[in-house]
């Protein structure tokens, strides 16, 4: 499955919301969000970009896999 070209910043928070992440803070155009996991708190900085560019957004998308034991193509299929 294909990296979505045009997720902005905004959108990809909210959705991550429901992969439990919670804005932290803000500053500038950078989000963070944070999440409790068994092996602590990871943390995740979004862009607030329109729209987010390919790598960095499939950089992010293999983070969050990595650290919720999922797979990239469950992330993406929740994301769309």
């Amino acid at each position: 499955m294909k990296v979505p070209r045009d997720i902005s910043g905004a959108d990809l928070v909210n959705k991550l919301k429901d992969f439990g992440y919670e804005v932290t803070r803000q500053k500038g155009s950078h989000i963070r969000l944070s999440k409790t996991l068994d092996n602590g708190i990871h943390h995740l900085t979004v862009p607030n970009h329109s729209p987010i560019k390919i790598g960095t957004l499939n950089s992010i998308i293999k983070d969050i896999a990595e650290h919720n034991k999922l797979t990239k193509e469950t992330i993406l299929n929740k994301l769309l």
